[in-house]
This record gives structure tokens, C-alpha cells and sequence, in this order.
């Protein structure tokens, strides 16, 4: 495979969108793209110089290697559904390549409704925001059988600066859920301890040096800390996707049989976000309801 190869692409939001002008950018002939926001998608199609699909099965008679960028479940199980109009459709020989955060089963119903087919399909999970994907530096976890992988792994080095395979199709979902899982507590964790900072008046600039130096120091703190003291929300990662993905873990530690109350309260911090009509913002946005003088909802 080269990157002279057919790309198509499901999904072009904010990530998909990035990627696809990376591949582009790489040389790769970018041959298709669909989204369910077709305005978004014939905008992103306009700056690549490719078609807009009018259905999945589009992309996968234009492509080689079809990637697909969905929200949810429910959404990856739509192009998959085997009708004449999903990716399915003709899809012998082709390469499903699925950068979506998802549960674990859904990828593995994926892979074997693609095998069926006469395709291959590959999860690859990402841990990375939209600056990562325009500059082909994504942290990239894969779920699949090797040949999926290996078929995968040069197209994958394009995308990202870190290519991981950890194992059958489910696993990749497996560690990305747990990932955002932590990062996710890590957020609703930091939002308190700034919250309370600023009820007991103390200095947030001071604080967030003190939390760097000390135990209290995190990725979440570089990349979230400043945002929350300054109201900036700008959306790279949405606290209804950390509700999802939240909820994915804990739908984990429910067939385990394990209680993750950590887990739980932060999802339900989340929850509150989107309930409070707050689920656009970015995670950082937490910090909403924990502050003194802000929404503060109970």
C-alpha cells in the first residue's frame, strides 16, 4: 500500500475533517467523504477537492481504505447495517478503518459484519484532539487481527506519531475507554480544587503553579487548568463525549461486577453539563458547576 492509494471518509466533523486534509497534505488521493451534516461535509469536500457521497456506499465504491470518524454506537451501527446503502455495500476487498470512540462490542460486531463481507476492518482508537489530527500526531490504539494491522500501519504512521496495536478487536476500545475514563475524573477532580480556590479567595495563578510542582499535578492541569479559571470553553473534546465515554467504562465495570464510584460521580457531573444544555462545551466547561458565582447547578 502507498499513499497513492483511494481514501474515503465517514465522518468529517472537527477530527475527521483534520485528518483528512492530513492525508491529503501526505498525498493520498482523498476520493470521498459523507457525514450525516451534509453543509460541513460538502465544505470540507470544497477544501480537499473531492466529492460528497450522497450515502455511505459511496465512499466504499470510491475508495481502497474508508475511515470512518462517527459519534456513537448507534451511528457506527447505521453505515454497518448491510443494506444496500452502508458501507457494506460492494465492500469486498476493501479496508475499514474505524478512529471512533466506541464500545468494545460494537467494534467487534463491526469486524465480523466486515469479514462477512469480504472486508477488513481495524479499530483505532484515538487519545488526541483536533491540533494532533491536522499535524498527523495522533496517539493511536488499534483493535483487529495483525493482517488488518499490518495492512493499516502506514496510513496509521501518517496520522499519528504513536501507533500501538494491543490486541482482538474490542481491546483497543477496552483501553481507550479506561483512558477517558480517567481523564475524565482527573477534569471533574480539578475542577473542584480550583472551584474551592476560588471560594476560599485564593490566588488561582498561584494555585495551578502550586498543583504543577506538587501531587497534584496532571496532564488535565496543563491542558484544562488555565481554561477553567478563565471561562474558556472552546469545544476540543465535549463534555457529552465524556459522558459517553464515561458510560462505556462504567457499562465495563458492570459485566466485571466491580463498583467505580469515582467513575460514577464524574459521569454524573457530566450528565448535569448536558442536562444543564452544557454538553457542547469543551470538558473543561465542568468547571461551570463547581465554581463560586457560575451556574452552580444543584
Amino acid at each position: 500500500m502507498t499513499n497513492h492509494c483511494r481514501v474515503g471518509f465517514v465522518g468529517v466533523g472537527r477530527m475527521g475533517a483534520n485528518m483528512a486534509l492530513r492525508l491529503r497534505d501526505c498525498g493520498y488521493a482523498v476520493t470521498a467523504v459523507c457525514d450525516i451534516d451534509s453543509e460541513g461535509a460538502a465544505r470540507v469536500a470544497e477544501d480537499i477537492g473531492c466529492p460528497v457521497a450522497g450515502d455511505p456506499s459511496q465512499v466504499t465504491a470510491a475508495a481502497d481504505i474508508i475511515l470512518t470518524v462517527v459519534s456513537d454506537d448507534a451511528a457506527m451501527r447505521e453505515i454497518f447495517r448491510g443494506d444496500a446503502t452502508s458501507l457494506l455495500a460492494g465492500a469486498a476487498g476493501k479496508l475499514f478503518i474505524n478512529f471512533a470512540t466506541l464500545s468494545p462490542a460494537v467494534q467487534i460486531e463491526v469486524e465480523s459484519a466486515a469479514k462477512q463481507a469480504g472486508a477488513a476492518s481495524l479499530e483505532a482508537c484515538m487519545a488526541s484532539s483536533i491540533t494532533q489530527a491536522r499535524e498527523g500526531t495522533l496517539y493511536l490504539m488499534t483493535g483487529g487481527d495483525e493482517e488488518a494491522f499490518r495492512r493499516a500501519e502506514p496510513i496509521l504512521h501518517d496520522l499519528g506519531s504513536s501507533v500501538r496495536h494491543i490486541g482482538p478487536a474490542g481491546s483497543a476500545a477496552q483501553v481507550k475507554a479506561l483512558v477517558n475514563m480517567v481523564m475524565n475524573i482527573n477534569t471533574a477532580g480539578l475542577a473542584e480544587g480550583l472551584g474551592l480556590g476560588a471560594a476560599l479567595g485564593l490566588d488561582l495563578d498561584m494555585l495551578r503553579e502550586v498543583f504543577s510542582q506538587t501531587g497534584a499535578n496532571s496532564r488535565v492541569l496543563q491542558t484544562d487548568g488555565e481554561d477553567m479559571q478563565n471561562r474558556d470553553h472552546a469545544c476540543y473534546f465535549s463534555a457529552a463525549h465524556a459522558a459517553k465515554d464515561s458510560g462505556i467504562a462504567l457499562a465495563l465495570a458492570g459485566e466485571t461486577e466491580l463498583q467505580l464510584p469515582l467513575a460514577e460521580a464524574s459521569k454524573a457531573q457530566f450528565d448535569r453539563m448536558v442536562a444543564c444544555g452544557l454538553g457542547g462545551l469543551d470538558k473543561s466547561g465542568i468547571a461551570e458547576l463547581t465554581f463560586p458565582a457560575r451556574l452552580n447547578v444543584r
